[in-house]
């Protein structure tokens, strides 16, 4: 397509500019804040995703693959790799549910308890590094969360 021709259709239609669009920011923060995130999971020898799974069984000490994944919005297929290495760090045991064989829990274990406190410096880290007022940052995560409730 020559340049003059892509010119007219973006001056055409400004819906289809990248700047106009909203996934894009999203995407971007999402890839900058995941990195932000990365030196400070690192000196715990955590990933992100790791972490995430963590939050959750830090709140409720145990729930099924199948809670786990929806509430990260993960597939089982993403999720059992991930849990596979975190039980071979002994952060996390995996069992079947005796009254559901088909049902997979997953517990959190001492080793995988023992971060919590460690990591309970990472969101005060995070925050002072975006320099954001917290009121700012409240309405904020509001906005993503009720944009997150419409798309599901």
């Amino acid at each position: 397509m020559s340049d003059s021709l892509a010119t007219s259709s973006a001056d055409q239609n400004p819906l289809l500019k990248l700047e106009n669009q909203l996934c894009f920011p999203l995407y971007a923060v999402s890839r900058l804040l995941t990195k932000a995130y990365q030196p400070l999971l690192q000196e715990l020898g955590l990933t992100y995703p790791q972490y995430l799974v963590l939050l959750l069984l830090w709140e409720h000490q145990q729930l099924t693959v199948k809670e786990l994944g929806e509430n990260l919005l993960l597939d089982s297929g993403t999720l059992t790799p991930l849990l596979k290495r975190m039980e071979q760090k002994q952060w996390l045991s995996r069992r079947r549910d005796p009254r559901d064989e088909r049902s997979v829990i997953i517990e959190l274990l001492p080793a995988g308890a023992a971060l919590w406190q460690p990591a309970c410096r990472i969101p005060e880290q995070l925050f002072a590094r975006l320099e954001m007022p917290e009121t700012e940052f409240e309405a904020l995560r509001g906005q993503l969360n009720q944009l997150l409730i419409r798309l599901r």
